[in-house]
């Protein structure tokens, strides 16, 4: 596979993680205006939170097959997180703590986001390189 379609897929999986991390940083803000009731916002995430993390193993895998370590070792963090989550039962979200543990979980909502978003310059860079490359061989 092209290196350039390469980066352009993990580009636009990364922007789809960027924008459920967005997605999640409103709905614990609307939680704490009590926009919304504890058991709909658990409702609501639990249902993302797997894919989330699926997502994030998808693009770290798919780097890793195409022989991107560089790219495959900044995401190995955010995997390492997700699978301590999954092991420890703590990756979906309880109703009845949720209002003792919101700061903990939006802070990790503003972490993720700010990592995703550094991710997806990294790949606009690389994609920009790759095309350049692609360019010059030509």
């Amino acid at each position: 596979m092209s290196s350039i379609l390469v980066y352009v897929l993990v580009l636009f999986l990364n922007a789809v993680n960027l924008f459920a991390q967005v997605f999640f940083a409103v709905m614990y803000s609307d939680l704490e205006s009590d926009y919304i009731n504890p058991v709909d916002l658990c409702n609501r995430l639990n249902q993302f939170l797997t894919p989330e993390a699926a997502l994030q193993a998808f693009v770290a895998v798919l780097l890793l097959l195409t022989g991107d370590w560089f790219s495959f070792l900044l995401n190995v963090p955010i995997i390492a997180y997700n699978v301590r989550k999954y092991l420890h039962k703590t990756h979906l979200l309880d109703a009845t703590e949720i209002f003792r543990t919101v700061n903990t979980y939006k802070n990790e909502t503003y972490a993720k986001l700010g990592w995703h978003l550094l991710l997806f310059f990294y790949y606009l860079y690389c994609l920009t390189i790759a095309i350049v490359i692609d360019e010059s061989s030509s």
